[in-house]
């Protein structure tokens, strides 16, 4: 089977190339633009562990280039196509909206159009659980609206799912969207809060803690949320038609999260807890002196909060590991890569 991966070289994108690359009868092709978003030695380190398997080629290539894009597929026909390339970040997003039209919309038309093109047996595409909102009701629902967000990142990433929906319905490509919920792990992403904070309590710095404090996540660990996308790659959504004879919309959302959200107060606990133990920072180190109580940010959300029963109905699979456990291995990942020591 011929695999695309778009964002190869980002979090998600990296780890779920060299899972299916562990499987020598696959053949996977990643690409991405390796934009600087964030410090691109990060984005080179996951692309190195790539390139060590002859079944995987990679290809600089932004998905906004339609040209470029419809080649790539022409080439290769993939069977299946993972889409994880994206502008992320919500508060980069009102910083430069720009990227976010380009990647997350002119970008994901594109995928979308190169698969009607050469009908892919299944397009799997990253969502998020920012598209929740504001949302009230938890834990979040697939079936909750998702029709009032409040940062631009949450409404690209809605638009994909209409998009997606739409393809769907006019040219029977089967598609499956996923909402994520804060993904974390080794090598993971700079900005996210994990990342910074590690950063920060090593270099003796105070730690920004946003809505002072009062903020719930659904932390995901990142070999769980590739689990979920292996489960659900090879099963693209039965094609079907209706009582006009149209297709019925081959087309699921799944989110994957935890399940468990967890306050952020107790989370910044767990992860100081890990810095010691791995003999990063002093037991007696004074902790309520680096943190630093700031408002909400725009965009932001007070809990995120994952109802994943559809994905254990269909795929028998929910999310397992522990804060614990995977700020554990983040940290163990962090004191190697950057060669920081107590």
């Amino acid at each position: 089977m011929i695999f695309l991966v778009t964002g190869s070289s980002g979090f998600i994108g990296a780890n779920l190339c060299q899972r299916l690359l562990q499987d020598s009868t696959n053949t996977v092709i990643g690409i991405d633009d390796m934009n600087d978003y964030y410090d691109i030695n990060l984005k080179l380190y996951r692309l190195s562990k790539l390139q060590a398997f002859p079944n995987f080629t990679f290809r600089k290539i932004n998905i906004a280039n339609k040209v470029k894009l419809l080649q790539l597929f022409k080439q290769y026909q993939p069977n299946y196509v993972i889409n994880l390339a994206a502008q992320a970040g919500v508060r980069y997003s009102i910083e430069n909206p720009d990227a976010y039209i380009k990647s997350n919309l002119i970008g994901f038309y594109n995928i979308l159009e190169s698969c009607k093109t050469y009908q892919v047996d299944h397009l799997v595409y990253a969502s998020s659980s920012s598209i929740y909102g504001a949302n009230s009701k938890i834990p979040y629902s697939i079936n909750d609206k998702t029709d009032s967000p409040i940062s631009l990142y949450a409404a690209t990433k809605k638009s994909d799912e209409l998009l997606a929906h739409a393809y769907s319905k006019l040219y029977n490509i089967p598609s499956t969207g996923l909402r994520f919920f804060t993904v974390y792990g080794p090598a993971g992403r700079p900005d996210m809060a994990y990342f910074s904070f590690t950063k920060k309590l090593l270099n003796d710095e105070a730690i920004e803690v946003f809505n002072y404090g009062n903020c719930k996540r659904d932390f995901t660990y990142i070999d769980d949320i590739i689990e979920g996308l292996i489960r659900i790659i090879p099963h693209p959504p039965k094609k079907q038609l209706g009582k006009d004879n149209l297709p019925i919309p081959p087309y699921k959302l799944y989110n994957i999260g935890h399940g468990t959200p967890v306050d952020l107060l107790e989370f910044i606990t767990i992860l100081q807890e890990e810095l010691i133990t791995a003999k990063l920072l002093p037991s007696d180190y004074d902790f309520d002196s680096h943190k630093k109580f700031s408002p909400m940010q725009p965009g932001d959300v007070t809990v995120t909060y994952a109802d994943t029963s559809n994905l254990e109905k269909d795929f028998d699979y929910k999310p397992s590991t522990n804060l614990h456990t995977g700020l554990r291995k983040f940290v163990e990942w962090y004191k190697e890569y950057y060669g920081v020591s107590k």
